[in-house]
């Protein structure tokens, strides 16, 4: 597909081409114990949003840096260091600026469970305040209220347990 959809032929289609490169090689990383196939997951969403711009393609961009921010944290979790988290954390809140509860509330609620999730390992290695708005309690009780808008009420109360958890513990 990379061979007919060049980038300089039609460079919508090569991002989306390999938007769906880096998705099927963070499936494959996910599976796999070394972290080769997630770096090229990052490098294949990287790549995309050369030409899947805000400006362009709003919701392609979005979609692009919400798949950029898993790749990331996944590959963080794998890592004793937090800067491929904070990238996720990056990543995420850029999807957010398009990905808005009113736009598309599934899309919302998914990319705040990502950066929910990402918090959380985060916070394992980095303590943060109970007032910071990256405080694990914080940040999934916004994905609750997102899931439950978004009428996904399994991943609301998924989300609404660990805001509940983090809340109580020291």
């Amino acid at each position: 597909a990379l061979q007919e959809h060049t980038r300089e032929r039609v460079p919508l289609d090569w991002a989306a081409t390999q938007n769906n490169l880096g998705n099927a090689l963070l499936s494959l990383g996910e599976r796999e114990s070394g972290t080769a196939r997630l770096e090229q997951a990052v490098a294949a969403y990287r790549a995309a949003l050369k030409d899947y711009t805000r400006e362009r393609v709003p919701l392609g961009w979005a979609m692009t840096q919400n798949n950029l921010g898993n790749a990331l944290r996944t590959l963080g979790k794998r890592e004793s260091g937090t800067a491929r988290l904070e990238q996720a954390v990056a990543a995420y809140r850029a999807a957010l600026q398009e990905r808005t509860r009113e736009r598309v509330p599934r899309d919302h609620a998914f990319t705040l469970g990502g950066l929910s999730l990402c918090a959380e390992t985060l916070h394992s290695r980095v303590p943060r305040s109970r007032d910071d708005t990256l405080h694990p309690a914080n940040i999934f009780a916004r994905a609750a209220d997102a899931f439950e808008y978004a009428d996904m009420l399994d991943q609301a109360k998924f989300c609404r347990d660990k805001a509940a958890f983090y809340a109580e513990a020291p």
